[in-house]
């Protein structure tokens, strides 16, 4: 009897088994991209991306300077924010700070690679700053000293827009604002 009862136990745990090891297949890891490589495969759909502190603080002031010029505030883009937070931090890990990354790919180039498809116009502000308490407010601030970055953001054209920020180890804050109309 003894035999019998271990014999259906060890057939029962190797069922057990079998089914708690269908149930733990691996899972997709999701990863902020590090580097741009054109290609045919796009991102999958879009998530909600909630912007961190930095970026909320720059999304809200910007919004601010809207509102006082009698602008409609602008809603967020979870699109662009991702394709804003990778151009950040391609900035910082590859040591340039510009519009047009080391490897050619403009605005548009990014936008594409990034899965975002169908627009009708783009435009983008980036800033750099190290050692201030409110780094987002600050480039939000220099922006609208700037004729080009202040034209963008009193854009009656643009809807949408997002900030993407990246942090480098030695402080060193990096910021691209994305503005869109889908």
């Amino acid at each position: 009897m003894w035999f019998r009862v271990t014999g259906l136990a060890v057939c029962l745990l190797a069922v057990a088994m079998s089914v708690s090891a269908q149930e733990t297949k691996p899972q997709p890891v999701a990863r902020l991209i590090t580097s741009i490589t054109p290609g045919p495969t796009l991102p999958a759909p879009s998530a909600l991306v909630e912007p961190n502190a930095i970026e909320r603080r720059a999304f809200e002031q910007t919004n601010l300077v809207r509102v006082q010029n009698g602008l409609a505030p602008f809603t967020w883009d979870a699109d662009a924010c991702r394709m804003a937070r990778t151009h950040s931090e391609n900035m910082s890990r590859e040591g340039f700070f510009s519009h047009v990354t080391p490897a050619g790919l403009r605005l548009r180039d990014r936008a594409r690679a990034a899965g975002i498809l169908q627009y009708a116009v783009l435009g983008e502000n980036i800033a750099y700053n190290q050692g201030y308490d409110d780094p987002g407010a600050f480039a939000v601030e220099k922006w609208m000293e700037s004729p080009k970055h202040r034209a963008n953001i009193l854009s009656p054209e643009f809807r949408g827009m997002a900030i993407g920020s990246f942090v480098a180890p030695d402080g060193s804050v990096y910021l691209t604002q994305t503005f869109i109309k889908r």
